[in-house]
């Protein structure tokens, strides 16, 4: 990789070299590097119209639509860095970096790329005619369309296409899940949740960045940084509008009570936890004091027990994608769900959280359950897994 990098430098000298007479190298101001100011100084005006509420001023500089979409978001942040800009003639295509936090729940900004169009008017000033995401970028909430905002105690649910009673029943869920998390895992988190819920299951895919075949039945998913560095904002979560309307009552708890249990646990959750334990432990809470048995809450791996097809191992990670298979993504998350019930059941619900933190605070992967089961519930990861196998056919079994 470094002999790549000296033969790039030594390229570029050379050519920089070449152009010298013609150019000065460097020398002088391009007509891109001026329109490429010209472009950043209305996109910050921009920015700043949008963070004054200055519908007005954010005319000025473009098309109105998107403010009148996000008008409703709570930013203490919005800015612009352009990072390219292709001029041709009285148009622009501007590349940049958009980062935006949201008032009293974002640690640190939201970082996104945008893809802008721009006409130059008659007296020669830039104005932005559109804004959407780059190539690759998900999109944002607005840019599915108006945004509702819902303020909770411990949350902020933010919807498009969703009525406002709705989106209040979405914060009382959440109000619920905030204090039944702290109360399992500790009150060592921020204990409040940013919810996103768009119009359909395309809009969640949309948001995602991915195809909205990944996601049909499954009502939410967490976004966040692994191992919580103070970096990145606070966890999204975006919960399918289409999947969760299904649920019953009792459902929707546990999904947004599992989901806000994974922002939770984010800081103690690294490259180094395993996907049985980090969706395990958000399933044990979820279900914490639902009354749901063992047999209603994992009815795949009750007929597979019931069958005699009782699993070797614990689930693997791949285990847990997003396929064309929901039984066997079923069972590795009620596989999972029931290793931590197991060790709450058996060495007690702190221990459980100790392990979980244990795993998550190893170096890497290697080693780090095995070292933790030692470490946390005096055993091995055999002795673990045939305890786990045991206590599938005793909760399972006929």
């Amino acid at each position: 990789m470094a002999g790549g990098g000296r033969a790039w430098r030594s390229g570029a000298v050379g050519l920089c070299l070449l152009l010298l007479p013609l150019t000065g190298c460097g020398g002088g101001r391009t007509a891109t590097g001026t329109a490429t100011a010209e472009v950043q100084q209305v996109l910050d005006r921009r920015a700043a119209a949008v963070l004054g509420h200055d519908e007005q001023a954010y005319g000025e500089t473009g098309t109105r639509a998107s403010y009148a979409s996000l008008r409703a978001v709570p930013l203490a942040e919005w800015d612009y860095r352009v990072t390219a800009v292709h001029r041709d003639g009285a148009e622009a295509t501007a590349q940049a970096q958009l980062r935006y936090r949201i008032q009293g729940y974002d640690k640190a900004p939201v970082t996104t790329d945008r893809t802008l169009t721009l006409d130059r008017t008659a007296d020669g000033r830039w104005y932005v005619t559109y804004d959407k995401p780059a190539k690759k970028a998900g999109q944002q909430l607005w840019d599915q369309g108006t945004v509702t905002a819902v303020k909770g105690a411990h949350s902020l649910v933010l919807g498009v296409g969703q009525s406002e009673d709705a989106l209040h029943g979405y914060a009382r869920l959440a109000d619920t899940a905030v204090p039944e998390v702290s109360k399992a895992w500790g009150t060592d988190w921020t204990r409040r949740v940013v919810l996103l819920v768009p119009a359909s299951l395309n809009g969640m895919a949309g948001l995602l960045g991915a195809p909205a075949a990944n996601y049909r039945g499954i009502a939410a998913v967490t976004t966040g940084e692994a191992g919580g560095s103070g970096r990145s904002p606070a966890d999204r979560v975006i919960l399918n509008p289409e999947a969760y309307a299904v649920l019953g009552s009792v459902g929707r708890q546990v999904v947004l009570t599992h989901e806000t249990t994974h922002v939770a646990t984010r800081a103690h959750t690294t490259a180094a936890t395993p996907l049985w334990l980090s969706e395990g432990y958000a399933d044990w809470i979820g279900y914490l004091d639902t009354g749901r048995t063992p047999t209603e809450a994992a009815p795949e791996l009750t007929r597979a027990v019931r069958s005699g097809e009782v699993p070797e191992d614990l689930p693997a990670d791949k285990d847990f994608g997003f396929t064309d298979d929901p039984t066997k993504l079923a069972e590795a998350y009620e596989g999972g769900w029931l290793a931590c019930r197991m060790i709450a059941a058996h060495w007690g619900e702190e221990r459980l959280g100790a392990f979980y933190r244990a795993v998550g605070a190893h170096q890497g992967r290697e080693g780090a359950v095995e070292d933790a089961l030692r470490q946390e519930l005096g055993t091995t990861l055999p002795a673990f897994t045939e305890r786990w196998r045991e206590y599938l056919g005793e909760q399972l079994g006929d």
